[in-house]
């Protein structure tokens, strides 16, 4: 069913409605009207990287890894496993009566924020602090999910608009300040590119404030720019309670019927939350009208009318089956992105390992045997999980002794609240000193670094250390209160493993398994190699395993920057780009944004232009078969561009060992204008272009 096939069956089922019953639908648990042949449908459903939150299902790397793999055909192919898995999953709950959360088929996936600073809890769930590789990735990702025919396969959904990346402690009540120029040159660009570019079905408003309004009540944003401005024809959502932060915290509102009234005529036609219950009783008393509440419920149930759901009408991918869910195809392409979105920080030779030359290997750090790295957030479960040390079990020599020690609680100062401080830091020194290298697995997993919200993390902290700066806020019992961090440091007990472990004097490679830019300059100084594998899906350290014994080449670049400290970094609450990401920071960084290391060596021979296209003749001059990132730059000569040359285009080739290759690079609309302080777009015709891998 076309879409606009969709609105016009949504609009006559409208029509045939009473005023509350298309209150009912304006929920995200929304009624069943028997009568009108309307089953009852819960919106609420996650795909960020996976079905998640309803069971067994494809655990794909993190939306950061995937971003880190700078490649937007992956990231489409495993949207597009998602959604055959949604499906798998949506046909036959229906068929055994369960319309629960999690089980619909408009998932609130991808989270297309910038990731503007290394504080943020949630930037694990974005494709980084980069506008435009933001937007390829997301609009690959769209397309994927959504698919390109007629019926929607799935229903993807944009969030969160606008202007959203912590702190997470203050959501509730935060106004982010921006001025025009960042709002249009940094915060808007993705969100733009999939309304336009992908046809996304939905968009989520976010929990803060801009200019004073709450992006959910906001006509600037909901009317003036997403519908008026880009055309936008989806419906918009909440975020969860949000419009309830209207009156709780915002303070803009003083009842729910308000509330809900403002969300509703600035736009947002779902509730995720409660305050919609309130809508009638708004429309009782002429805050919302008749058909302001008619308008939204044709909205939001033309997306049930384009999915196939709705009507008799069914798709077809109602005969999806069973076993599409978590299939031995999806696994196989699992495994393939996560080879592809580690990325080599740093390596003095010692990659890749020899197998046939380590008689015993040591596999030490909270987060080697551990599952819940490998798969961040908003994630399902796994049908398989493999470790690092499980996959570094299977892919070393038989006959080498594989050596494992925990070392230290991820974040506590001991293991068991009845044991001393580092209580095993004995254990993983012996099994360091009787080790030909030690394989350090540290960093953090979605205990420490998500949502606001998180889990008790008291007791066992070292006297003295600051449990904030494990990665979150708490009160004065040490109860955390959100997920950002305040430190760039690894934990402490972490920091202490790390050094102790350099003193035993074999040779180090430390794996860090985290969501964002982590303090690595002990770790730089006194490591030979370190690998960089964010949180990469349920089998994920098999990936890393083969990656360190050279089974594949790493090939993914930083889709962040990763500081030194945030010393010299603005207040987390400003939200100002000025000295914030590769495009902006004017200070010495540990590693850049792009930077990554292959086991080939590619180079750029030259290149030349014929308008919008680029023909570049590239080489591997190394002795290893790699895929590697090409990287476009263009530096703006104009008073209204960052201080640094801006991401414009890339690639990302295969290339064997010692052969030439002939790349096609195609500039995109736009890659030479600037954004003045008026957040109006131009033209600057001086700039320059750079090409790097």
């Amino acid at each position: 069913m076309t879409r606009s096939q969709a609105k016009d069956a949504a609009r006559a089922l409208v029509e045939k409605l009473t005023v509350e019953e298309c209150c009912f639908e304006l929920r995200y648990d929304a009624r069943a009207i028997p009568n009108h042949g309307i089953p009852e449908y819960n919106y609420w459903n996650e795909a960020l990287h996976g079905v998640a939150r309803a069971g067994t299902a494809t655990v794909f790397p993190q939306a950061i890894a995937l971003g880190a793999g700078f490649d937007a055909a992956l990231v489409r192919e495993i949207a597009d496993a998602i959604s055959t898995e949604g499906r798998a999953k949506y046909n036959y709950s229906q068929a055994h009566g369960d319309r629960g959360i999690y089980k619909g088929l408009t998932f609130w996936s991808p989270n297309i924020n910038i990731f503007r600073d290394p504080r943020w809890g949630r930037g694990h769930e974005t494709y980084g602090e980069d506008p435009y590789l933001t937007a390829r990735l997301g609009v690959a990702f769209v397309k994927g999910l959504q698919g390109e025919g007629d019926t929607l396969k799935a229903a993807a959904c944009a969030k969160h608009y606008a202007v959203h990346s912590g702190p997470e402690a203050i959501r509730h009540e935060f106004d982010a300040v921006v001025s025009q120029k960042d709002l249009w040159e940094t915060y808007l660009p993705a969100f733009e590119a999939l309304v336009k570019e992908a046809g996304v079905e939905a968009v989520m408003g976010a929990y803060n404030a801009v200019f004073g309004e709450p992006a959910c009540g906001s006509k600037y944003l909901l009317s003036e720019i997403l519908r008026d401005k880009w055309g936008f024809d989806g419906h918009v959502v909440s975020d969860c309670w949000a419009i309830s932060d209207f009156h709780l915290h915002h303070k803009v509102t003083a009842t729910p019927r308000e509330s809900a009234a403002k969300a509703l005529n600035a736009g947002c036609d779902l509730n995720c939350g409660n305050t919609f219950l309130h809508l009638l009783g708004a429309f009782e008393d002429g805050l919302v009208t008749e058909e302001a509440i008619r308008t939204a419920t044709t909205r939001v149930l033309t997306t049930r009318f384009r999915l196939g759901i709705l009507g008799d009408a069914g798709s077809e991918f109602d005969a999806i089956p069973f076993e599409e869910n978590d299939s031995p195809k999806h696994r196989e392409l699992a495994d393939k992105a996560a080879l592809e979105t580690c990325v080599l920080l740093k390596n003095d030779g010692i990659l890749p390992l020899k197998a046939d030359t380590l008689k015993s290997i040591a596999v030490i750090g909270p987060n080697a045997d551990s599952r819940a790295p490998l798969v961040g957030n908003y994630h399902g479960t796994p049908g398989e999980y493999i470790t690092v040390l499980e996959g570094i079990r299977r892919v070393a020599a038989d006959g080498t002794r594989v050596n494992y020690a925990e070392g230290c609680h991820l974040y506590r100062g001991a293991t068991d609240f009845l044991v001393e401080n580092d209580n095993l830091l004995a254990e993983a020194l012996a099994a360091a000193e009787n080790s030909d290298l030690t394989v350090l697995v540290l960093g953090l997993d979605e205990t420490i670094e998500g949502e606001e919200g998180g889990h008790d993390s008291t007791g066992g902290f070292t006297e003295g250390e600051n449990p904030a700066a494990f990665g979150g806020y708490f009160d004065t019992d040490g109860i955390r209160l959100g997920g950002d961090k305040t430190d760039l440091r690894l934990p402490k007990p972490q920091r202490r493993l790390l050094e102790a472990l350099t003193a035993v004097g074999k040779p180090i490679v430390l794996v860090l398994m985290a969501g964002s830019a982590i303090d690595l300059r002990c770790a730089d100084v006194h490591c030979k190699a370190i690998l960089d594998a964010w949180y990469p899906g349920g089998r994920g350290g098999l990936a890393v395993a083969k990656l360190l014994f050279g089974e594949a080449s790493p090939c993914a670049k930083l889709p962040i920057t990763f500081y030194k400290s945030t010393d010299d970094l603005p207040e987390f609450t400003d939200y100002a780009m000025a000295n914030r990401t590769y495009r902006y920071y004017e200070g010495e960084v540990l590693y850049p944004f792009g930077h990554g290391l292959t086991y080939g060596d590619c180079k750029v021979v030259k290149w030349e232009r014929s308008g919008q296209i680029l023909s570049v003749d590239v080489i591997n001059e190394g002795k290893v078969d790699t895929k590697d990132v090409l990287q476009v730059y263009v530096k703006c000569n104009s008073p209204y561009a960052p201080p640094n040359a801006v991401l414009c285009a890339f690639a990302k080739p295969f290339v064997k060992a010692g052969e030439q290759k002939k790349l096609q690079i195609e500039l995109p609309n736009g890659f030479n204008t600037v954004v003045d302080d008026s957040g109006e777009r131009i033209i600057c015709d001086d700039y320059a272009i750079t090409l790097t891998f």
